[in-house]
């Protein structure tokens, strides 16, 4: 795997590059960083794929600046890291505060996505409490630290039985979380709070698209990865069992085969590997 930073934007992203073939670019999510695809790294490889997974600006080991936070920029930077490695279309693949970026670039960079797999995500901009709960928790990470929010999202991203049943994996996120610099975070919740809604841009997104939920999601219920799949023209969903919010990493056979499936379809490579595939079986799909 290289591992490596470039100055983009302003700003040192880090990211991994690895594999060669159609290129898929995955986006995490908050408070989280690029480590949280170490399940799916490999097998995107195997399967004939060059996957590039950054850090996002103020996350993991990139850089964290001065400049406002906000959903433009930190697609900004991607766009960027693109054009940088030679990129001149992606596969996107975005979790959570990544699927608000996806919906920034296919507003602003339609040309960049080849195909779009918004995971445990929503099209609906913060009401008015919501955003004010953020700005509520920003205040409170600058001022007492990342621990704020490692200690809030460790109740939230997981399934209900994760933290006992897998106790080292609860252990690895709540170390991501801890470590993220605090400006980092609140600039994060800035941003987010502050993203434009999506809804009127469903129904014109015309790229290969998936929706990914997780039927014990208590930070994103399915219903907002069906209501994303109900207005995008032709996207397949698939509501995934026995996983909260960290989906990919509670269920990352279950997610890679569903990944893995809609990309063959997508940006099919020359390998042919069907024991992977995954046509989303009625019992956790929906159209």
């Amino acid at each position: 795997m290289v591992s490596t930073s470039a100055l983009v934007n302003g700003t040192m992203l880090a990211y991994d590059d690895v594999g060669s073939g159609p290129v898929v670019l995955l986006i995490h999510g908050f408070p989280l960083n690029r480590q949280m695809w170490r399940p799916q790294m490999a097998i995107l490889v195997a399967a004939g794929y060059r996957v590039i997974a950054p850090d996002l600006r103020g996350f993991g080991d990139s850089d964290v600046t001065d400049a406002p936070c906000s959903m433009d920029l930190l697609a900004d930077d991607l766009v960027e890291l693109l054009d940088h490695l030679g990129v001149s279309q992606a596969a996107v693949v975005g979790m959570s505060m990544g699927g608000y970026l996806l919906f920034n670039l296919l507003e602003r960079y339609p040309q960049r996505v080849q195909a779009a797999v918004f995971a445990v995500t929503r099209a609906v901009a913060d009401d008015a409490e919501g955003r004010a709960a953020r700005r509520r928790m920003a205040d409170e990470v600058v001022k007492f630290g990342p621990q704020v929010v490692a200690d809030r999202f460790q109740q939230l991203l997981f399934a209900p039985d994760t933290e006992t049943e897998r106790p080292r994996l609860a252990e690895d996120v709540y170390g991501w979380m801890v470590t993220t610099a605090s400006s980092g975070l609140a600039g994060g919740l800035l941003a987010m709070g502050q993203r434009r809604d999506a809804t009127a841009l469903l129904p014109t997104i015309t790229v290969p698209s998936l929706a990914i939920g997780a039927a014990q999601d208590r930070a994103c219920p399915p219903e907002h990865l069906q209501a994303i799949a109900d207005a995008i023209p032709g996207c397949r969903l698939c509501i995934i069992p026995g996983a909260g919010h960290l989906v990919n990493l509670e269920q990352p056979g279950d997610f890679n085969r569903t990944l893995l499936g809609f990309l063959w379809e997508a940006l099919p490579t020359p390998l042919n590997l069907p024991d992977l595939a995954c046509d989303c079986s009625s019992d956790h799909s929906g159209a």
